[in-house]
């Protein structure tokens, strides 16, 4: 007896594809190189690299600004630029989710006092009274840091093999920062803005490790959104008080351009895109990507500025990439990432 092929597949379907009638959540995960578990896998190291690379110039940008803007107009206008920046595609979203932005305001107002209205206005505080070299060697601890928050939340675990690859990244930070001299470390003056610097560290890390718990339903722009307009609300007074004190600054060309800088893409671009790298990888490998940064620095330096590239500089730099990759190859969180959020 011959069974007909073709009367099986019409009866049944094709072998490969899935009943249409069956629910979505009983299907097995779609495998292979472009599931959403391998596409989360290279996406979110890519965004995490993205808003790296486009802090890298805040450091310049914080000893550019220290004798022309206060640091809390500096803040100030960053956020608002940002707020106005992300406004035309968030405002649709966040109306619509309007009763879980009220529902959960607390946990929102708390990112945005770490996020938006200390993390930076620290940073450009610390600029005032201490080098680029300083903010850029006391910011290689935020990896730490943001494993130490992740690990009391109970959100990451590390394994032996993270840990080996932070460490050595750390360690190829501290060489590159202090050109691989012990002269030159212990030889750092450190002042109170050093002290500014390991503040503004520290919001950083609770900030990202505060994201990997953001309530499900609130989107990757309205929660920017909400709290760039929480946190900019809550450094409108200490704007005014600046104003009243420090008097305003004159606009120029420069610090225009630099406000304009750290507002579009500092702030609303760089913000989007770590906090969606953490909703796909976690804190934890987020932040050894952070590592990078002084890479990029260097990298930058040489070809816009011609700084030349010593051989100790590259071997730095490939010891930060060396620690970053065995870390990125290390168990996942202990908490799957959730879904993207619709941007």
């Amino acid at each position: 007896m011959s069974i007909d092929r073709h009367a099986v597949i019409d009866a049944q379907g094709p072998l490969d594809t899935p009943d249409p009638r069956e629910p979505a959540s009983s299907r097995p995960p779609r495998t292979g190189l472009f599931s959403p578990r391998t596409m989360a896998l290279w996406l979110g190291p890519f965004l995490a690299t993205a808003a790296t690379l486009i802090w890298s110039g805040n450091f310049v940008i914080a000893r550019a600004l220290h004798e022309s803007v206060a640091p809390v107009q500096t803040a100030f206008w960053r956020w608002g630029i940002a707020l106005l920046a992300v406004a035309p595609f968030a405002l649709k979203q966040v109306w619509q989710q309007r009763a879980l932005i009220r529902r959960h305001l607390g946990f929102l107002t708390l990112a945005a006092l770490l996020g938006v209205t200390l993390f930076n206005t620290l940073i450009y505080q610390a600029g005032q009274t201490t080098s680029a070299t300083n903010l850029a060697l006391i910011a290689a601890t935020s990896p730490i840091m943001i494993v130490g928050f992740g690990l009391i939340g109970g959100a990451e675990r590390v394994t032996k093999r993270r840990a080996t690859g932070l460490f050595i990244a750390l360690f190829g930070v501290v060489a590159l920062v202090s050109k691989a001299s012990p002269a030159v470390l212990f030889g750092l003056d450190f002042s109170s803005g050093d002290l500014w610097m390991l503040l503004a560290t520290a919001t950083f890390a609770g900030y990202s490790a505060m994201l990997r718990r953001k309530p499900a339903g609130i989107s990757g722009v309205s929660l920017l959104f909400t709290t760039f307009v929480i946190g900019t609300a809550m450094l409108a007074p200490a704007y005014i008080i600046s104003l009243t004190v420090q008097g305003g600054f004159a606009p120029t060309t420069g610090n225009v351009g630099a406000l304009l800088y750290i507002g579009v893409f500092s702030s609303a671009l760089a913000f989007f895109t770590w906090n969606k790298a953490i909703d796909l990888i976690g804190a934890t490998r987020a932040g050894v990507i952070y590592y990078l940064q002084p890479v990029f620095v260097a990298v930058v330096s040489y070809f816009a500025l011609g700084e030349p590239t010593t051989p100790i500089q590259l071997l730095c730099m490939g010891l930060i990439i060396v620690g970053i990759a065995l870390a990125a190859r290390s168990a996942a969180p202990k908490n799957p990432a959730a879904p993207a959020d619709t941007a």
